[in-house]
């Protein structure tokens, strides 16, 4: 008898041990780049059938259309970490049914398939502008296109106490026979278009080239000069752009170049993702992925200038900072993954698509978007003023639906999307230019590698792409996903509204059977 109150004792030991390792393990495993969270939540104070559709009207859409809409309330949570892609219990779709609505007449509607606005638990970060004022920005370019590139750094530049210098001209259209390598800016041009920026809040200075015999590759290498001549006691990094290179994040961005001692002689960039152009040029920071010189090295730059301008030959940029570089000191490039060249072609879906979080995009004015134009990044990434990095974050809703934030939401039939890897990068772009010999067989796998196959669309992958976004009067953002109709058929508008919660009037009070699950018991 004596021995019944030890085994029971020693039975709730070990169930207790067990449940103790089971929790750990849970732990240790969670730690990966996916998770299923329980159920989402949905919010009832919100009005989700809201009637009225007369926004439709500037996109010129051709009716009748299949439409559906869900509203998002995103729930800024402490305990969140931003995933490759969160997954969710398949417990209802993202979307209610389709309607075919015709706004031929009226623009007033009565939706019949209506849900509750759906609460997204997000990292929280704060909403301030990140500081950073130890960072100088350089660009080289015609006043033309930084007159076109004020709506895209209008997203990642304004309040940060960051400046920008740019070295600007009217364009290369010089006579033949001409000593000149461009035509100068008009002086008065270029203050009217500074003035203009410095209204919108960015830091702008914009001068004439140093010499009116540079090439372009010379006045890209001459910001170096102009921005070390430049520098205040608290420049810390001197930063070599194009005019089309996008930040997604400038906390995430202070937040990596933090990691680097600037007393120190660092060159961070990154390479490009085509193999044969790292084979060719070298292993450089290519300059529209953003190239970062600490203010030590930049010092050494600034000595050799004359020195590195004379015995350089090259037609590009960001080779000869390269070749400056490792002609007078030991200072190798640090290579940083997140900073995207993007020198492959076409369509870049399975980029975008990837879930990883990026610091620079590059190249998106080049066609490839839904209207072969370009990518237009400054209205992709106008959630981010909701829900901060979540721009181009994944959710997965079952089996058959991924929603990329600010780029697509694809449905994969007959939940397709479980014989995927969604950590291997679709490759949807055109295949680079192979080298002769290199096991890179795919060109790409030093950088966006592992890849899968390209899927089929239309049969294995249905993708609705971002056709709009807009800061609504409320202080939301209206998302509008497209794909055009088959065959004939109708065109399909899917409609994301995004709120933060402090605009709706609701609470942070995380489900405490959800937090428990997520935990592991």
């Amino acid at each position: 008898m004596l021995l019944r109150p030890a085994i029971t004792a020693l039975v709730c030991l070990l169930s207790l041990t067990s449940v103790i390792f089971i929790a750990r393990l849970y732990r240790r495993d969670n730690a990966s780049s996916t998770k299923w969270v329980p159920t989402f939540r949905s919010h009832k104070n919100s009005v989700a059938c809201a009637n009225d559709l007369d926004w439709l009207q500037p996109l010129e859409l051709t009716y009748p259309i299949k439409f559906a809409r869900r509203e998002i309330i995103v729930n800024p949570a402490p305990e969140v970490e931003r995933l490759s892609v969160t997954k969710f219990d398949p417990d209802g779709p993202l979307f209610p049914d389709f309607q075919s609505v015709d706004l031929s007449d009226s623009f007033q509607v009565k939706l019949e398939h209506c849900q509750d606005p759906l609460v997204l638990d997000i990292p929280h970060r704060s909403t301030r502008p990140v500081d950073a004022a130890h960072i100088l920005f350089g660009i080289s370019t015609t006043l033309a296109r930084l007159d076109e590139s004020i709506p895209f750094l209008l997203r990642w530049l304004p309040n940060t106490r960051a400046k920008l210098f740019v070295i600007a001209i009217k364009d290369d259209d010089v006579p033949e026979g001409s000593k000149d390598r461009f035509r100068p800016a008009d002086s008065k041009d270029m203050s009217d278009l500074q003035e203009r920026m410095r209204k919108l809040g960015l830091d702008v200075t914009i001068v004439h080239p140093l010499s009116k015999h540079d090439w372009f590759s010379q006045r890209y290498f001459s910001l170096v000069r102009v921005m070390y001549e430049n520098k205040q006691p608290t420049t810390q990094w001197i930063s070599l752009i194009d005019d089309d290179t996008f930040f997604l994040s400038m906390p995430s961005l202070v937040e990596m170049l933090s990691e680097f001692d600037p007393r120190q002689q660092y060159y961070v960039g990154g390479l490009s993702e085509d193999w044969w152009s790292v084979a060719r040029y070298g292993l450089m920071g290519f300059g529209g992925a953003g190239v970062f010189v600490s203010i030590a090295l930049a010092e050494v730059v600034n000595a050799k200038y004359e020195d590195c301008q004379e015995r350089s030959h090259t037609s590009a940029g960001d080779i000869r900072l390269r070749e400056c570089i490792s002609w007078h000191t030991r200072t190798k490039l640090t290579n940083i993954l997140d900073l995207h060249q993007i020198d492959i072609q076409n369509d870049l879906s399975g980029i975008y698509e990837s879930g990883h979080q990026m610091l620079s995009l590059h190249h998106w004015k080049e066609g490839g978007g839904p209207d072969k134009k370009g990518y237009p990044l400054h209205r992709m990434h106008l959630v981010a003023d909701i829900c901060g990095d979540c721009f181009l974050q994944r959710w997965q809703f079952g089996d058959d639906m991924l929603l990329v934030n600010g780029f697509s939401i694809t449905s994969y039939p007959h939940g397709g999307i479980k014989q995927l890897d969604l950590e291997k990068m679709e490759e949807t772009w055109d295949l680079p230019s192979v080298v002769d010999g290199s096991l890179n067989e795919n060109g790409v796998d030093h950088s966006l590698g592992p890849t899968r196959p390209k899927l089929k669309l239309g049969e294995e992958k249905i993708q609705y792409r971002l056709l709009d976004s807009t800061l609504v009067a409320e202080g939301a953002v209206r998302q509008v996903y497209f794909r055009a109709g088959v065959a004939g058929g109708d065109d399909s508008v899917l409609e994301l509204l995004w709120r933060n919660q402090d605009d709706t009037g609701t609470k942070s009070n995380p489900d405490p059977q959800r937090h428990r699950k997520r935990l592991g018991f």
